[in-house]
């Protein structure tokens, strides 16, 4: 008769090995935890009610597999607007100071600065929600005029994330499991790196986070706009 299965040695207690990034790329695990999870996953469901509902972005007249909900700014491929231009027309939300608080708290841990968390004001926010066969090629986030970093925060099931140099989507790159409470910043050199999600890893969530399936990846961002 086989061992009982011991939560120990669960997918989400196994050990991940050490991966080197680039200089202004961070990776902090466990930043959040299944509390934290299960609340922004609420906060999530509520944005989701409007006033601007969630949509699949089109690039090149195509959507995306992954849908989007915005706050602060309203993100469109190469452009951010304060406005829903291709949706209804509304104006989104702004960013909850509690976000804003979470992501100082997010540069904190991530480069142990405190001048650089408190320095930090994120007003724009792009909340995707990625199903089990959602994807997101190697891009830039270039719409911001900010050289803020960018914080990156992880629920439900685990991806594999590649991040990789700032002159092209080819090598060098490095791919890195993120899951359900991970933090990712990059900033510094890496600020305009590629980077893209290449495959959710399905039935990865763990309890109790809030998620039964899919992935959000909360991202914010300063915009450097008025």
């Amino acid at each position: 008769m086989p061992p009982a299965m011991d939560p120990l040695f669960s997918h989400h207690e196994v050990v991940r090995p050490t991966v080197e990034l680039p200089p202004g790329a961070h990776l902090v695990e466990n930043f959040l935890s299944l509390e934290e999870q299960r609340w922004l996953v609420a906060r999530f469901h509520e944005w989701g009610q409007g006033p601007v509902p969630p949509r699949y972005p089109l690039i090149g007249g195509h959507p995306m597999s992954v849908q989007s909900v915005c706050l602060g700014w309203h993100w469109n491929p190469g452009r951010l607007t304060r406005e829903a231009i291709d949706q209804n027309g509304l104006p989104v939300p702004p960013v909850p100071d509690w976000l804003v608080r979470l992501g100082q708290r997010a540069v904190h841990a991530a480069t142990g600065s405190q001048d650089e968390a408190s320095a930090y004001r994120p007003d724009t926010a792009l909340i995707n929600y990625y199903d089990d066969q959602a994807r997101m090629g190697m891009h830039q986030d270039r719409e911001e005029r900010s050289p803020a970093p960018v914080v990156s925060l992880s629920i439900g099931n685990s991806c594999r994330f590649r991040f990789g140099n700032r002159e092209s989507r080819a090598r060098p790159y490095v791919d890195l499991e993120l899951r359900s409470g991970d933090l990712f910043v990059f900033g510094g050199p890496s600020r305009l790196a590629f980077h893209g999600v290449m495959e959710v890893l399905p039935g990865t969530s763990p309890q109790d986070c809030g998620m039964t399936d899919g992935r959000i990846n909360i991202t914010l961002r300063e915009s450097g706009m008025a």
